[in-house]
């Protein structure tokens, strides 16, 4: 992994960024993947990710704050589960995955979900300190550059807010872990790296500082919460 976390520079006086692995998912290659996946992503990764999309949901539930930022809306899975009370922006690469969305909240009535976007998450059109909290479901894996994606995510969470990941992160070690990396060759036609580890999203001190929750089925996805400090 020593190539993955190997120094470069990055801005805004973050912590050094890790490169994009060796088989990074370019925006294109991201979206021939979930094109494919589309008409079936709610049957095949639906029910598998539910307790970890739930769990993302809830705890944005009980935060304060009214505007949310979901990142990776995709076929809008979770949409039906935020309280009214808060106001749902979601963006997405996958144009294929926004018309299910879009389909899912005319037939659910989900007036709190103000705009469904066609956006690269690590390059938002979104204003300084737009939003309340972001969440990030299931996309750190997905984007080229993790990092980035954090940097965005602070830039458009205001001071004070929350920033969530839910995902899939490499086991350190043993059976799964083994089989995570031999599954990394696949990552192309998945659409998103099995052998991703934390610390290509986080730097070392927004671990330390973040609440990390392993989540149902068999701890395979994880929650992180983190609380968006001022400069």
């Amino acid at each position: 992994m020593s190539d993955v976390l190997q120094e470069y520079p990055s801005s805004g006086g973050e912590s050094p960024v890790p490169p994009p692995s060796r088989s990074a998912l370019d925006a294109e290659a991201v979206k021939q993947a979930y094109r494919r996946w589309a008409n079936v992503y709610d049957l095949g990764f639906g029910g598998i990710s539910r307790f970890g999309r739930l769990k993302a949901v809830n705890t944005i539930n009980a935060l304060p704050g009214r505007d949310v930022l979901e990142v990776g809306v995709g076929t809008g899975l979770a949409l039906p589960h935020y309280n009214r009370s808060k106001a749902i922006t979601g963006i997405d690469l996958s144009t294929d995955m926004l018309a299910k969305a879009r389909e899912r909240v005319k037939r659910d009535n989900l007036s709190n979900v103000t705009a469904l976007l066609e956006m690269d998450a690590e390059d938002t059109t979104f204003e300084d300190n737009s939003f309340d909290a972001a969440v990030a479901m299931f996309v750190a894996s997905v984007v080229p550059h993790p990092r980035k994606l954090l940097c965005e995510l602070k830039r458009v969470v205001r001071p004070g807010g929350h920033i969530l990941f839910i995902n899939h992160f490499l086991a350190p070690g043993g059976i799964r872990g083994a089989v995570e990396h031999a599954m990394a060759r696949a990552s192309h036609s998945l659409g998103w790296h099995p052998d991703f580890a934390m610390e290509s999203l986080l730097p070392q001190a927004d671990i330390a500082r973040a609440t990390i929750q392993p989540v149902r089925p068999f701890g395979l996805f994880t929650l992180v919460t983190l609380e968006n400090l001022p400069d």
